[in-house]
């Protein structure tokens, strides 16, 4: 396995990481779990990914029984949540989520008695909380690592702007500033990864934790012809994911699906794998999320790693033309 350090820190990440999103009670139970995650530390996977919001705080259940029963070494991997949509099933009370002081330090409590944790290694701001001023939520965060709670903060789905704006409050007060990033990034959605972010590399040396390389299966081709019945776009409550991938404008992108997946038989490797790899390629990656519902699809994901010498400057380039068409 690849360990990259995050960003500007030395903590280094797994260039392959699990997460347990969509997975974790949704499709896997404690057995089926302990299995995935058992079979990526083998594998060399020492960042496992969660959040409150996974089914409602129960991936985080799961994911620290499994910690508990498998007795690893806790300076042997890494374990990161993130805050802003609650854990509490159906509505919310205002105090149950955002990105206010008391969220934010109830939730970690929360997150670490779940996960059956002291610390958690990363935490992050699942999304911008328009209610809340940046100052409040920086100083919640830096309060929290240094309680001894978090060992690095970070953000997900922000833009960049408001990354900038957490910087210069904790440059302002001699705080700590977020380190990392939790986007998505995969080929089929690029810009605000590559452009957008592009400042925040040199100006922060932002880490970047990549979430759905895969475009949610997309990226695999098993939707080239149809949804699976085992898909996750067949389970209840992901509707919205249906519709964000196979609606308005699926054509054009199952289209670049299957241009892609001629490349990719020429260099006689799966889909997924390439896909895996040309996200690991661009040096502003960390580290990349997977998620597997298999031991198998976790072990063919692992062979990503494998792929990224293939991906020539030939290739990179075929493959530039296609998404770019």
């Amino acid at each position: 396995m690849e360990y990259r350090n995050l960003g500007r820190s030395g903590l280094k990440v797994s260039a392959l990481s699990y997460g347990a999103w969509v997975t974790f009670d949704t499709q896997l139970q404690i057995d089926e779990a302990k299995k995935c995650m058992v079979a990526a530390y083998d594998a060399g996977v020492n960042f496992f990914d969660n959040a409150e919001a996974y089914a409602s705080g129960k991936a985080e259940i799961i994911m620290g029984e499994v910690l508990k029963q498998n007795g690893w070494r806790r300076d042997s991997y890494s374990v990161s949540s993130k805050v802003f949509f609650g854990s509490v099933e159906g509505d919310k009370l205002p105090t149950q989520r955002g990105l206010s002081r008391k969220h934010i330090w109830e939730a970690c409590d929360q997150a670490l008695e779940r996960l059956q944790l002291d610390y958690l290694d990363l935490y992050f701001c699942h999304r911008p909380d328009q209610e809340t001023p940046i100052e409040e939520t920086v100083w919640a965060m830096h309060s929290l690592i240094m309680q001894g709670k978090v060992m690095y903060w970070g953000t997900s789905e922000w833009s960049a702007q408001e990354i900038t704006q957490a910087h210069q409050v904790a440059r302002q007060y001699n705080l700590i500033p977020p380190l990392m990033e939790q986007p998505q990034y995969n080929m089929l959605h690029r810009d605000r990864f590559e452009k957008e972010y592009a400042q925040l590399y040199r100006d922060f040396g932002l880490g970047t934790t990549i979430w759905s390389p895969l475009a949610s299966g997309l990226l695999t081709g098993k939707y080239n012809d149809g949804i699976p019945e085992d898909s996750r776009l067949s389970l209840p409550g992901y509707e919205w994911l249906k519709n964000a991938l196979l609606g308005e404008g699926s054509d054009a992108k199952l289209a670049k699906v299957r241009a892609l997946g001629t490349i990719a038989d020429e260099l006689g490797v799966p889909m997924a794998q390439m896909a895996l790899a040309w996200t690991l390629k661009n040096p502003n990656v960390s580290t990349v999320i997977t998620g597997a519902s298999r031991v198998s699809q976790l072990e063919s994901n692992m062979k990503a790693l494998d792929v990224v010498e293939k991906l020539t400057d030939d290739v990179m380039g075929r493959i530039a033309t296609i998404l770019e068409e």
